[in-house]
């Protein structure tokens, strides 16, 4: 019965990993058109969650983690808007750099990972369930 036990609660680790990637996929979505406000200043820049492992020594087992938020460092797009308070001498205003069609898939994966470690927590009470029905 403990490993049982042990897979619900890998299972349950995964899925408070995939929880907080949902939350940081959302809050990128959210800000995908956050600009600046003064001329030079920086957009919403995107976050990426990276996974680990740490073993559980009271469980014996390795439970998945988040790592680290990462911020994504790769360019802003620049759009010409030259009314914009943010707006560069030239005109242009950076852009995030979120890409939106990224952003649902990633969240797809996310959520397609949650309900498997959901699903491996509910096959392993099932189990539970009938063992504790045979042992009586």
């Amino acid at each position: 019965m403990s490993d049982l036990y042990k897979s619900m609660q890998v299972s349950a680790s995964g899925m408070r990993a995939q929880g907080t990637r949902l939350r940081i996929i959302s809050e990128n979505i959210a800000n995908a058109d956050s600009v600046a406000q003064e001329p030079g200043g920086a957009p919403y820049r995107r976050k990426m969650v990276s996974f680990g492992s740490e073993l559980s020594r009271e469980l014996g087992v390795e439970k998945v983690v988040v790592k680290d938020v990462l911020t994504d460092k790769s360019e802003f797009k620049r759009e010409y808007l030259p009314g914009h308070p943010a707006a560069d001498e030239d005109g242009y205003v950076l852009q995030p750099n979120v890409n939106s069609l990224i952003e649902m898939t990633d969240m797809r994966e996310a959520q397609r990972s949650f309900e498997a470690n959901l699903q491996a927590i509910q096959a392993s009470k099932s189990m539970l369930q009938r063992t504790l029905e045979i042992l009586q």
